[in-house]
């Protein structure tokens, strides 16, 4: 959609987060009232996916326009990925969520399987699904508890000396777990640039490509991201801002940068080009 731009952020409209799936079709023809959304919906990817397909630099189709809504080589790798194996590698526009759905799982478990600390993944990371990690954590468990026994034994055996480093080495590794703890249960942090825009302007639709209707709910509160680091539809917390919905991707937005939705123009001017701490609350 249009939408009038402070500083050097352009907003454009933005994909949700699902993951690539075969479909019987290779191409869709544009009519009236198609978006990349709906189109996206309709055959089972993401808007990303659609925009990298046809090599589109915005999210404005025309009717009659000739669209490739999916490619051999995604198709083939999405049946790797779901024939029986242990991993799933992730692809463009993926989500714990979305992944814990097609394997009947939950993202809690996903994150223990995998040691991960938050939700965010990367594309063409591998995730394990099923109990293969929790097994091989038991069996360093184990071997551990092996390890604290063996060095019981030779404390009792052994110089003060020994007994003094071997209690060394045990306190130099539970900090680590400590922190580890924490880091999850606070959430994700980071610090990112944020500039602002207004969907009230001559000609804006006013709807982003995951479908929130700005006009209809101008003080929505909704930031564009960029997917690779803040999956779209998260839920975070941004600094001079409050909690607001990842619903749109732009242009410009790239990396460790967001643009925050304001009712007017004015507030966009005012908001201006700010360094701000964002945490991702789910």
């Amino acid at each position: 959609m249009k939408k009038f731009v402070t500083a050097i952020a352009t907003t454009t409209l933005a994909c949700t987060g699902i993951a690539a799936m075969s479909v019987s079709a290779e191409e869709h023809e544009v009519v009236k009232h198609d978006t990349l959304w709906s189109i996206s919906q309709e055959y089972g990817t993401s808007v990303q996916t659609l925009m990298d397909l046809n090599e589109l630099d915005s999210t404005i189709i025309l009717p009659g326009q000739q669209l490739t809504v999916n490619e051999e080589a995604n198709k083939e790798t999405n049946e790797e990925t779901t024939t029986g194996s242990d991993t799933y590698s992730v692809v463009a526009g993926d989500t714990l969520s979305e992944i814990g759905a097609k394997y009947n799982v939950s993202v809690d478990q996903l994150m223990e399987w995998n040691n991960l600390e938050s939700t965010l993944i990367q594309i063409g990371q591998a995730l394990t699904i099923g109990e293969q990690a929790n097994n091989q954590t038991s069996e360093e468990e184990k071997v551990n508890e092996a390890k604290e026994e063996q060095t019981t034994s030779e404390t009792e055996e052994s110089t003060a000396i020994e007994a003094d480093e071997q209690v060394a080495e045990v306190e130099e590794v539970e900090p680590s777990t400590e922190e580890v703890d924490t880091s999850t249960e606070e959430g994700e942090t980071m610090t990112v640039t944020a500039t602002a825009y207004t969907a009230k302007c001559d000609g804006c639709t006013g709807i982003t490509a995951t479908g929130i209707d700005l006009n209809a709910d101008p003080n929505k509160k909704v930031i564009a991201v960029d997917p690779n680091v803040i999956p779209l539809g998260t839920e975070v917390y941004v600094e001079g801002y409050g909690n607001a919905i990842a619903g749109d991707v732009g242009g410009a937005i790239n990396g460790n940068k967001i643009d925050i939705h304001v009712p007017t123009k004015e507030e966009a001017n005012n908001w201006g080009v700010r360094t701000v701490d964002i945490t991702v609350l789910n």
